[in-house]
């Protein structure tokens, strides 16, 4: 049965559009990382510019330092965003000479500073601020001591500037997205292009048209158009056979029909009861002929419509065989024959078949060879194992039914289970569906059916069935224990 899943478009859409937002939001955090760096990297940099310009302010006068901030040092702190500036000069022992903010700078900073500057994060009670720490020598007439300078400002005009430069990477980002959805629904729908093509090609055809597919498809559904290729050509196959199966049916039940309607026609025209007695004994062989002509046709029918993964439990073949070869040595059909059960293998021999097909099939075979052979023949039914193979996947039984009658030329035995086909006798009764029924029953069940000479004359019709899986396991142990006691299964020594 055939469930119905969620649409392909839509999973190509979903894992696509899942993959450009994993791949987006890599790149937006990417993004975001960069504008901060850029940010950081941008006022660090005054923050320096702002050192430097700051200690070269710094003179020493009689020994005192004087610390004026120029202009330019703070026109270089400002910014747009009116963040907080803060500047602190201090001597080599960490004392203040001049600053805005009573900010304490931590000691373990002092004792790191050095000519290369060092910039850092730090908490007050004001906010945080970023500083930046310059180690310079002060210029004097009498000594020349170097001094500490530390600047810094709040973080507003940083985060103002990561934002807006990853307000620029976030809008071209939007951008992109739509335009790929855009180019993502065009692909998918031109991937999905033969599919529809191939939906529309086939819902166009009409019930009885069983043509090769003509389309182009890629590769994937190469597979697919095969396998539709070869659907209709088996469609194409049942509907040819089931024609002439229909044609052929309607011409034989046409015949005994009209000699029913020939035989009442003439009855009703005689006045004599002998001849209504002889017309009523006419009619009732033809009633029985028409009702096992279409009992086969039934059986036919069936067959042609059985589950072939259907399981069957294992049946046991000896005991099958000898009960429909007693069952018919007691009929009427053949009491002026000579109907036996040959030689049968030892112990039992399990097959998985449908048990009715199987006593139908080995009964129309008989029926068969008392029907085309002449009074007192002998017709044998046999049982054997074929030779043994190491391959116990090809391990198989045969069954045959063997008689001396006058048999078929080489031209008829080629014909042999098609239906209604006689071996191109008209002398005998009989539809010529018996060995079409065994034909049919034996490709349903996995089985042979083969058709030989006998010498000096007769015919030979061999059913060859595979073993089920038990007895191919049973057999190497079977062959084990007959090598080993010289004494054959099932038998006595």
């Amino acid at each position: 049965m055939i469930t119905l899943g969620s649409s392909l478009k839509r999973q190509l859409l979903g894992w696509l559009s899942v993959t450009v937002l994993l791949l987006g939001l890599a790149l937006m955090a990417e993004a975001w990382i960069s504008s901060q760096r850029a940010a950081n990297r941008a006022f660090d940099a005054q923050l320096q510019a702002a050192a430097l310009t700051i200690a070269e302010a710094v003179r020493w006068r009689e020994g005192v330092p004087h610390v004026v901030v120029p202009e330019a040092a703070l026109q270089i702190l400002s910014t747009d965003s009116q963040d907080r500036v803060f500047y602190a000069v201090l001597d080599e022992d960490g004392g203040v000479l001049s600053r805005n903010w009573p900010v304490v700078i931590p000691s373990a900073w002092q004792d790191r500073l050095d000519a290369g500057g060092l910039s850092r994060d730090l908490m007050t009670s004001r906010g945080d601020l970023r500083v930046h720490g310059q180690r310079v020598a002060s210029a004097g007439w009498v000594s020349q001591l170097p001094v500490q300078v530390w600047v810094g400002h709040t973080l507003e005009g940083r985060k103002a500037l990561a934002w807006a430069l990853f307000r620029g990477s976030l809008s071209r980002f939007v951008a992109m997205v739509l335009m790929t959805s855009a180019l993502m629904g065009l692909t998918v729908r031109a991937v999905l292009l033969p599919l529809r093509r191939l939906r529309r090609q086939l819902r166009s055809r009409s019930a009885d048209d069983f043509r090769p597919l003509s389309a182009k498809v890629p590769q994937e559904l190469h597979e697919l158009v095969q396998a539709l290729d070869h659907l209709f050509a088996r469609q194409r196959q049942g509907r040819e056979d089931l024609l002439r199966f229909t044609a052929d049916a309607s011409h034989q039940l046409k015949t005994p029909l009209a000699g029913l309607k020939t035989t009442c026609e003439l009855g009703l025209r005689s006045h004599s009861p002998e001849h209504w007695r002889d017309a009523l004994v006419r009619v009732h062989q033809r009633v029985d002929d028409t009702s096992r002509l279409a009992g086969q046709l039934l059986s036919l029918a069936r067959l042609r419509h059985l589950d072939q993964d259907q399981g069957c439990p294992a049946l046991e073949l000896t005991a099958l065989v000898r009960d429909v070869a007693l069952d018919w040595a007691g009929r009427d059909q053949a009491r002026d024959h000579d109907l036996g059960l040959g030689e049968v293998p030892a112990g039992p021999v399990l097959v998985r078949v449908e048990g009715w097909a199987l006593r139908e099939a080995l009964g129309n075979l008989i029926d068969n060879a008392l029907r085309y052979t002449p009074a007192g023949s002998a017709i044998t039914v046999m049982m054997e194992r074929e030779t043994p193979s190491r391959d116990l996947a090809s391990r198989r039984v045969q069954v045959s039914v063997m008689d001396n009658g006058p048999g078929v030329s080489d031209m008829a035995l080629a014909t042999l289970g098609q239906p209604f086909q006689r071996a191109g006798r008209q002398d005998t009764a009989g539809s010529g569906l018996g060995l079409a029924i065994v034909e049919t029953t034996a490709r349903r069940m996995g089985a042979t059916l083969t058709f030989a000479h006998c010498q000096p004359q007769g015919l030979r019709v061999t059913l060859s069935l595979p073993l089920a899986d038990d007895e191919m396991q049973e057999a190497p142990l079977t062959a084990a224990l007959e090598e080993a006691s010289d004494v054959p299964v099932g038998g006595q020594a």
